[in-house]
């Protein structure tokens, strides 16, 4: 097939399609991750998004059923340098060709994805419009202008589960592979570490959570019960929790009312709340702060976080195209963490009530696995509390 990328500002770019024979419309970003393309596809966050791999050759590993990040993949659509002809993994149950085809969701290969990625580092993030169709250079710009994009828009309705439920049951999908050395077990995929029990139980907001953020809570020993985005405070608290965490998430968080009036009553109990990223946002907001949209955004497994309190640097994984303004934010709450790239807020902690959050994905997948420890600080803040 042949393939075209549109921009707003009139941008063409033409190369070879793969995935699905579609068209799709989104705001067109950029990861700088060496790998997790699986991962990244199937996070909520990218909801609405053309995502641009920088890294030249992607799908050499493949696809499997077991690392993906949420229901089904969400972003609109996938730019890339070079396919991989051959997927080389024992893992692998798909390619990615037949993944985004069963999904879909139309892929182009073969541009120039450096030029398209120094252009919205100096433009900022652009609307775009991806097809594997036949359809010329000029409505493909036209469909890219005319895409409302995503600043006022709530996304978070379209990828949140509609209804309630207890996260891992039968403790089958949170524990870490063990992997297997020497002689290969009969299920290797399989092996994996022990549990310790679920005995704090917790609510977790679903506003386009990454599975791994469960895995990553019930590794901490805690019951987690999911609930929708839109669940009112008053509901969520007839779950008796211990605590309450605040998921990731797609789009504008200004957007979100609800789930900012949702956050502030829940302030108000006392109860210790940990958030990430979209969650950041949110608590942010609930605090009395206002966000903005960031010029292109940060989104990779290479973004340096210093944390203010300690003087430590993290490396770490972030996708988010919005931020937390400082200066917004009241006496009550403090600055923890900034990125080293441009300064903006990565961590907030209030000063009187047992809250913290940060901006980026301390669970990595893909990423970097400096900021794990946040996990194990959310239960020993409930434990003191």
């Amino acid at each position: 097939m042949n393939a075209i990328l549109a921009l707003e500002d009139g941008s063409v770019f033409r190369g070879r399609g793969f995935g699905a024979a579609a068209s799709a419309c989104g705001e067109v970003c950029f990861n700088t991750s060496m790998t997790g393309y699986q991962e990244i596809l199937t996070d909520p966050s990218y909801r609405a998004q053309i995502v641009t791999m920088t890294y030249p050759l992607i799908g050499n590993y493949g696809v499997n059923q077991q690392d993906v990040e949420s229901w089904r993949p969400h972003a609109a659509g996938f730019v890339i340098r070079e396919l991989s002809p051959v997927v080389s993994n024992w893992r692998a149950d798909f390619s990615l060709e037949e993944y985004l085809k069963n999904n879909g969701i139309p892929g182009i290969q073969g541009i120039d994805t450096r030029a398209l990625t120094k252009k919205l580092r100096v433009r900022g993030a652009l609307n775009g419009f991806i097809s594997t169709e036949d359809i010329s250079d000029a409505e493909a710009v036209s469909r890219a202008k005319n895409w409302p994009g995503l600043a006022g828009v709530d996304y978070v309705k379209e990828v949140t589960h509609k209804e309630a439920f207890l996260w891992d049951e039968k403790d089958e999908q949170s524990a870490s592979f063990n992997l297997v050395r020497g002689n290969v077990a009969p299920d290797a995929r399989n092996v994996r570490d022990t549990l310790p029990p679920a005995t704090i139980p917790i609510v977790a907001y679903d506003f386009g959570m990454k599975y791994n953020i469960l895995r990553r809570l019930r590794q901490q020993g805690f019951k987690v019960q999911v609930v929708p985005a839109t669940t009112p405070a008053a509901e969520a608290l007839k779950y008796k929790p211990a605590g309450i965490f605040l998921s990731n998430g797609p789009g504008d968080p200004s957007a979100l009312g609800y789930a900012v009036q949702a956050a502030k009553d829940l302030i108000n109990t006392g109860i210790p709340i940990f958030g990430i990223c979209l969650g950041h946002q949110i608590l942010g907001q609930a605090f009395g702060g206002k966000t903005f949209k960031l010029k292109f955004g940060h989104r990779g497994g290479n973004q340096p976080v210093k944390d203010l309190e300690t003087g430590k640097v993290e490396i770490t994984s972030q996708n988010h195209g919005f931020a937390v303004d400082a200066k917004s934010l009241p006496a009550d709450v403090a600055v923890t963490r900034i990125n080293l790239n441009d300064q903006t807020v990565e961590g907030l902690r209030h000063k009187t009530k047992p809250i913290y959050c940060v901006q980026y994905h301390p669970e990595a997948s893909p990423g970097p696995h400096d900021s794990t420890a946040l996990f194990s600080q959310f239960r020993s803040l409930i434990e003191k509390s």
